[in-house]
């Protein structure tokens, strides 16, 4: 719920565009700043323990946030300082997540276990945009975050129950070599390095015209709960595609996931020719059909591929080089918007996303595996 809610409230609080690139802007930057240091610390510490506390950091963060919003006393500030907060939970969370899956399943269960790890998230995600528009609409989106930071207590409550030798911590060389030997078992995976640049090009194309446009230009036509609709159908797409997924055996899974790549760029075409809602739900399905299989293709190739002791650090490489313009790509969002127009903008990052999706494909180890 925290980027509908969040974006909704931003928009609802100030009606400027440029807050909330300013405020999702500031969520990512301190992930990426601190992404390679989650990576480490995931892979010599408990990920685990690492997964418990970056949960309840996140809990405390976003109920902050909805604290502030339910006072009425909405401050760009102090939100974007709240933000970095999450943004820099998160980059500890993240690594710890991938890594800790092959610590729990067999090899031969990688691929049915991130299926499943994907449609219990994607079920919720179904759900809670639409919930968090409803309840921006009629009571506020500090009720929404108000939830939201709930969830995340939740979530470290379930870490809990995790197996506590599911991952033990080891005696490791200085953090700063640590990093320098998983740049360099990502560095010598060109496959990795090429998919994770094309994973930039994406990013940099699509988050910040999907997540400040988007709402912007439906709630225009349809208000806040429109765009909750939007993302839930998507989140149905993501869904189907995860539970279909379970069952399903990729061949040649690397190639699979970047064909289905593609598919994500519908939305965007749809919210840069049309914005009619109904169009951009349609699409937005689609898109998630497509964004489930790539998602899960790349996670279980990099599980499978990378060496076990450096999996965290390989990933959070991956993540940073992956994540690395979305901060740019939120700012610069809402000032092209208002030189071209929101719905031109849209367009011609989807155009951009086709050729960022094929990019991998270059590769013979990408089209081969």
């Amino acid at each position: 719920m925290t980027t509908v809610a969040l974006s909704l409230a931003v928009l609802q609080a100030s009606g400027q565009a440029t807050d909330l690139g300013v405020v999702l802007a500031a969520n990512i930057v301190p992930m990426l700043a601190l992404l390679l240091v989650g990576g480490a610390l995931a892979d010599r510490t408990s990920r685990r323990l690492l997964l418990i506390a970056a949960n309840t950091v996140s809990a405390a963060a976003i109920g902050g946030v909805a604290v502030i919003l339910l006072t009425g006393r909405y401050h760009l500030t102090v939100i974007v300082v709240l933000s970095l907060v999450a943004g820099a939970a998160s980059a500890f969370a993240s690594p710890a997540l991938r890594g800790i899956v092959p610590d729990l399943v067999a090899g031969g269960d990688l691929q049915r276990a991130n299926a499943l790890l994907a449609s219990s998230g994607h079920a919720v995600r179904i759900i809670a945009p639409t919930v968090a528009g409803l309840l921006t609409a009629t009571a506020g989106g500090g009720w929404a975050l108000a939830v939201d930071a709930g969830s995340y207590l939740l979530a470290a409550a379930l870490f809990l129950r995790l197996p506590a030798g599911s991952r033990a911590p080891a005696a490791a060389p200085a953090l700063g070599r640590e990093l320098l030997a998983g740049w360099r078992i990502f560095r010598s995976m060109r496959w990795v390095v090429l998919t994770s640049v094309s994973f930039a090009v994406i990013n940099a194309v699509n988050v910040g015209p999907w997540n400040v446009l988007g709402p912007m230009l439906v709630s225009q036509q349809s208000g806040p709960l429109g765009w909750g609709a939007v993302l839930s159908i998507r989140a149905a797409g993501l869904l189907l595609m995860s539970v279909v997924a379970v069952r399903l055996v990729f061949r040649r899974p690397l190639r699979t996931g970047r064909l289905f790549g593609v598919l994500p760029a519908i939305p965007l075409l749809a919210l840069g020719f049309s914005g009619e809602p109904w169009i951009l739900a349609a699409a937005a399905f689609a898109g998630g059909l497509g964004f489930t299989i790539s998602a899960i293709t790349w996670d279980t190739a990099l599980q499978a591929r990378v060496p076990r002791e450096a999996l965290s650090r390989v990933s959070a490489f991956d993540d940073l080089l992956s994540f690395i313009a979305i901060p740019l790509s939120q700012l610069a969002a809402g000032p092209l918007a208002a030189a071209l127009g929101a719905g031109r903008v849209a367009g011609l990052a989807g155009v951009a996303y086709l050729g960022a999706a094929l990019l991998p494909l270059l590769s013979r180890e990408v089209r081969q595996g």
